[in-house]
Order: C-alpha cells, then structure tokens, then sequence
C-alpha cells in the first residue's frame, strides 16, 4: 500500500489556507443527514463533538469515564505554547515551527508541525472567548513561561492547572451541545472493535461498563480521540484507566500503526517507592523555569539535601547544557537524570532520584511568586511526601509519560482505513521523535476545535450519496460474534495469577529495554519474553467475575491482551531504527560525548507498520524537508 500523506501544494505558509480554499463543503441541511461517532472525550474528543454538533452533524460521543470531566488531559499541567510574542522576544510562527520540528529531532512531517505552529495563537483567543483563567501579568495582559527545548516565552498557563482549566471549557462547550440535542453523550462505554464495512470505517462494537451488555454503533465516520498508550509500561504518569485499546483494535482492522516506540520519558516525576505502587505523579515542566536540578558529586551521599554546601552539588544540566541549563528538552533532561543516576549519585530511600531546588529562586524572587506561580504543585508535592519544598529540595524522577507514536494519519488526520480519524495524543502526527512540552494540549485542542472539522466534510461529502449504515449490516453481527468469544476466551482460562501480575511482568521489561534508552541485544531479549508472558497470560490468568456485571478486572485483563501485542511491535519499531534519535536512544548509535547520534541518510523516514495478521509489515513514509534542513540537535 503506498501511503498518502495529501500535503497541500504551495509554500509551507499557504499550505493550510489552499487545503481549506480546495476542500469540498457540505451544506447545512445536508449535515444533519450524517453521523459522526466520536470516541473519547478530552480535550480532543470533546472539541471536536462540540464543534461538529454545532456545525450540524449528529454526533455520538463516547467515554468510558462516568463523566467526561475526568478525561486524562485533566491532569496536563503546564501550561500550552502559542506563538503570540508577547514577550517581544524574537517568537514567531516559523520560530515555534522550527522549535518544535528540532525538538522532534526531524521525524516528523513540516506541513503538520508548520499547522500546528500556525493555528496557535488563534487557539488561545479561542479558550479566552470560553473563559479560560490563563495567568495574567498586573496589568491584566496574559502571562507567558518558558518550557523545555526553547529560549523565548510562549506557554500561557493557568497556575498548574492548565489541563483542568482547558478541559473544563471544552466540557462546556460539549454539554451545551448535548443540551441542544446536537451531540448524544454516551458515559461508562468502552470501544472494544471497529467495524469496517466495504473498506470503510461504518461503527463501533461497544461494552457498556456497567451491565457489560455489548452495543452497536454505526456512523458514515468514527473518530477515535482515545489519548496515549504509555501504561504499557505499567508505571506511568498515566491515569490507570488509559489504555491503547482503541488503537489497537483499529491498527488490526488495518490502520498502519506509526512509531510505536517514539514514547517519551518526562524527567520530573515523583520516584518510584516500592513495588507496590500502581502509578506514578507528575510534578509540571514548569517547575524547571526556577527550579534548578542538580544531585550530590558525591557517589552515594547520605547527608540531608540542605547540609550538602553549594561547592559539593553537581548542577549536571547546566554544566552539559549551559545554552538551555535546567530547560533543555525532556528526552534529553531523562537521560542526564538516567546517567547520574545509573553512576551513583541518585538520592532518596531508593536511590532513584534527583532534587529540583528552589532555594535560589526564592531567595531571588520571594516565597510569595513561587508560591504564586507553583502553589498548587507544591501543595499536591507536599500531600504526597510530607515534605515543605519551600524548605528542602523536591526529589524527582524520570517516568513513563507521552507517546508521539500512534496510528499513522495523513495531513486530514484521517488513518489508512476511509472514514476513520484519528486525533490527539492517539496519533502519529505533529511531534517526531520527542514532544516539547506544552505542546500537547496545543496538539489535542488544535486536532479537535480546528482541524479535524475542517477536514472530515472532504470525505463525507461523498458519503452523503451512498446508502446509511446499519447496525443489522451482517459485518456488524461478524464483528460482535468475535468481541464476545474474545471476553469469554479470557473469562475461561481460570489460572493462578492475577492481571497485575502480568502487567509488574510486562512493564519491567519494557521500562529495562526499551525506555529511555535501547540496544540490540536487549530489544531482542525483550521480544521473546513478551511471547513468553503472553504465552502464560493466556494460560494462566485468572479474571474473577463474569460479562454480565462491572467488571474492572475483565477490563483490565481485555487491555493488558492489547498491551501485549503492542510492547512486541514497540520493540521491533526501536529494533529497526538503528539510529538516535529523540526519545528513540539507541546505545549503539551515540557520539563520543554521549548524545543521540542520528542517521538522515538512512532513516528519515515515519515507520508506519502493518498489523498483517500479527506478522507486521514495515510501510515507510519518507520525510521530505523543504523549508528547514535537518541539522545536529545541539542544546549546549
């Protein structure tokens, strides 16, 4: 299959203003003939509901939350970058665009990163118009910060609670559009398959949480916004509902699956404490902006963070990257914390960790702008470890975090099945190799509000003259048959070990070879003890419980199945990529001085895999850059 990627003609800025100018357009009264199924509903699902409920579709959206105000983008808090230049400091469109194409170490497409530049400050009058508190300076104008991987100030923010914020407006926008019976809300109802009927993507197969009764759903498009797939990994900043389900289920119905293995580790988590523990916490990127991280020189210190004198502190990320000190970019920030650790000087009870102080920003600014900038993260840091970072240094940790790879979308966002959409975090898209930070509520909101409404109507145009999907279609009863088998196979294998058990298997695997950093010999280890835990998973897993009930272990043990299959081709996407580049660091492909050393000759390429029938097939989106030539990714 040869991939389209539909990259509009013309100079990288006319490019979004001559697809929209050529799009086909749908009239109102035709709109209200079509429906449109959204699954999910963060930032990006319930954007892009609301938006198409208020442009006249009928649209069904879908969570499997009991509301939509407990979507996953609650949780970003950061803030979300927009080239406005308030700051007078050299920000441009073109300058967002090459931060963050650089920032993706160049895998990714111009045409989308230049899009998502470009649609930027728009979206934040867009949220003000809703209501959006953002941070404002005293004279009432919006504040901007800095985040990782740039040196200007573009990320507006509302305290720490950016996603919270975000996601409320989008929410109400949603629910007004329920109100006017323009989007149906259906809560506590997983995707559990696509049906795809004539090669296009015609419904869903659904469970409803609570009886467990399976559901049909047809639609001319299906919209899957069903966020990242990290908890493959088990650890994660991750809620532990997240899951890769959706995707999955696409990806074997014949959606290319893109750069599995471009997941990114976010350098400023809370550690790990024991093994008992089922997720981990993010503490914001915005933290960097005064705080300054450093660990012990030296190896195994034991004193307390306070009694260690200023001449005795390795401020590694300034010494390495003195152009962008504590702000270079998260890959980066992981692997450095990664290395000090790995040598001996990691602190905490595990020894897993670094400090994030703000002595020196306090004593500069005053408590009370830290306290009015970070309150609330600090509050959140203190409820957890007991400890007054006001008066000690935060202890933080790399951890699992966002995935850049997801299901292959060309420039509509559409994936390789017609009809099917796929936006937010859940595709392949606007990041490359690495996201920058603040970058991924830009990315949700944008696919959402402005981009995907803007695109569907080019294929429903010509669904508008074809006959209506039905649920009584025979596909739909081929499909349901083989959701149902799927459950009961898990309910009756009746062995001796629980989900979790498999899953602490699985994520200790995937966190030792193929995280932060990868190699040959590791990533083939990898490989066969994925088999051999899905082997004994479906053997010897046991799911308490039946179908016919809530049953949080069946939805557990339906996930992990997907997550399986999923860590087995995240290690051969990072096998055959035999370069560095990104969150993608291959040991064996480094310069002398330990940074990620890429291949542009031989790699510059979106690897877009095939499912096959579980044999997967490597398709090649080759990256053309135009505007900006690759160049060494350098923060020093």
């Amino acid at each position: 299959m040869q991939l389209n990627s539909k990259i509009p003609e013309g100079r990288l800025e006319e490019k979004w203003r001559n697809y929209q100018f050529k799009s086909k357009l749908i009239n109102p009264a035709n709109k209200k003939k079509l429906n449109i199924i959204v699954v999910g509903a963060g930032l990006a699902g319930a954007g892009a509901a609301a938006t198409l409920g208020e442009l006249g579709y009928n649209v069904q959206c879908f969570c499997y939350q009991d509301s939509a105000r407990r979507a996953h983008s609650v949780a970003a808090q950061g803030g979300i970058n927009a080239a406005k230049n308030y700051q007078h400091d050299g920000d441009s469109v073109m300058r967002m665009f090459y931060d963050a194409l650089k920032g993706g170490d160049f895998r990714s497409r111009e045409a989308n990163t230049y899009r998502l530049a470009e649609l930027s400050a728009p979206l934040i009058d867009h949220f003000v118009q809703q209501g959006v508190p953002f941070a404002r300076e005293y004279g009432g104008v919006l504040a901007n910060r800095s985040f990782g991987g740039v040196q200007v100030q573009r990320t507006f923010y509302a305290r720490g609670q950016t996603g919270q914020q975000l996601l409320l407006a989008a929410y109400s926008q949603l629910y007004k559009m329920v109100r006017a019976k323009k989007v149906e809300m259906i809560a506590r109802h997983e995707m559990l398959d696509l049906v795809v009927i004539d090669g296009k993507a015609k419904g869903i197969i659904a469970r409803d949480l609570v009886s467990g009764e399976i559901k049909r759903y047809a639609a001319d498009a299906v919209v899957l916004a069903t966020g990242g797939y990290s908890r493959v990994f088990r650890l994660s900043t991750l809620a532990i509902g997240c899951n890769g389900s959706a995707i999955w289920k696409a990806h074997k119905r014949g959606a290319f699956f893109a750069a599995p293995s471009f997941t990114q580790i976010h350098p400023t988590a809370l550690p790990q404490t024991s093994e008992a523990q089922s997720k981990l916490t993010l503490m914001s990127e915005s933290l960097r902006n005064d705080g300054r991280i450093w660990v012990p020189k030296k190896k195994g210190d034991v004193r307390k963070a306070n009694d260690i004198p200023e001449g005795e502190r390795d401020y590694y990320l300034e010494r390495r990257y003195p152009s962008f000190g504590n702000l270079a970019p998260r890959d980066i920030s992981s692997r450095a914390a990664k290395e000090r650790i790995d040598a001996g000087h990691g602190v905490g009870n595990l020894k897993n960790a670094v400090y994030l102080d703000f002595k020196h920003a306090i004593e500069r600014l005053g408590i009370e702008t830290i306290r009015d900038r970070y309150g609330n993260l600090f509050d959140m840091y203190k409820k957890i470890t007991g400890i007054n970072a006001y008066e000690q240094p935060m202890m933080i940790s790399p951890a699992a975090h966002f995935s850049m790879g997801g299901l292959w979308v060309d420039y509509e966002l559409m994936t390789t099945i017609p009809g099917l959409y796929a936006i937010g975090e859940c595709n392949y898209a606007d990041h490359g190799a690495n996201r920058l930070g603040a970058n991924s509520l830009l990315q949700a909101s944008i696919d959402g509000y402005f981009i995907l409404p803007n695109t569907i109507n080019n294929y429903l145009a010509d669904e508008i003259k074809l006959e209506k999907p039905s649920i009584e279609h025979p596909e739909f009863d081929k499909v349901e048959q083989e959701t149902k088998e799927h459950i009961q196979k898990i309910l009756s294998i009746k062995g001796n070990k629980t989900v979790d058990d498999f899953h602490r298997e699985l994520g200790k695997v995937m966190w030792q070879e193929c995280a932060m950093s990868r190699n040959r010999s590791g990533l083939e280890k990898a490989i066969i003890e994925i088999e051999n835990i899905k082997e004994d998973f479906w053997t010897q897993v046991k799911v308490t419980g039946g179908d016919k009930e809530l049953n949080t272990e069946l939805e557990k043990a339906l996930r992990l199945a997907d997550f399986i299959d999923l860590a087995i081709l995240m290690c051969k996407d990072a096998l055959q990529r035999e370069e560095s580049c990104g969150a993608h660091f291959r040991e064996e492909y480094q310069t002398p001085d330990g940074e990620a050393l890429r291949d542009d000759e031989n790699f510059a390429y979106v690897s877009a895999w095939e499912y096959n029938g579980g044999d997967f097939k490597l398709h090649k989106e080759d990256l053309v850059f135009e505007t900006i030539q690759p160049s060494v990714r350098s923060y020093k």
